[in-house]
């Protein structure tokens, strides 16, 4: 039973929910984000650019053939897909990383703004004891 009690504990424990929020929270980012950047940044670039669809934008090293048949319906030569560097969703996803990874830097700089004015502030000097303070009075006394 310790073992199922152990891991309990560890389920419940709040790291572990905060963790599982802020990953269904990032992934729901990410999907904002990449609609951001595919509905408006992507077609303002494409406009300032001449129109361009970057998502289209590849690099084509090696045709596709097509199919061929004979007249009686058999294939004579295969089709052959072809063969492409695929550069312009690689930059919108180029993109897509850049603003959310701005974003996390940006929440992270606040949460630690946030660290260092609370370590900032500093804890009340303890007073000093009785035999402190005693000390004290008859060293001042003596300086006189």
């Amino acid at each position: 039973m310790g073992f199922i009690k152990e891991f309990k504990e560890f389920a419940i424990r709040g790291n572990l929910v905060d963790t599982a929020v802020a990953f269904v929270m990032g992934a729901s980012f990410g999907k904002i984000v990449s609609s951001f950047v595919d509905g408006i940044i992507m077609p303002l670039v494409g406009m300032l650019t001449g129109g361009v669809d970057f998502n289209n934008k590849k690099w084509v090293l090696k045709d596709a053939i097509p199919e061929v048949k004979d007249a009686a319906g058999k294939v004579v030569e295969k089709a052959i897909l072809e063969v492409s560097v695929k550069y312009g969703s690689f930059l919108t996803n180029l993109i897509d990383f850049i603003i959310v990874a701005f974003a996390v830097f940006m929440v992270i700089k606040a949460i630690n703004k946030m660290k260092k004015k609370e370590e900032a502030a500093p804890a009340a000097p303890a007073e000093p004891s009785s035999t402190d303070k005693l000390l004290i009075e008859i060293r001042d006394s003596l300086k006189k």
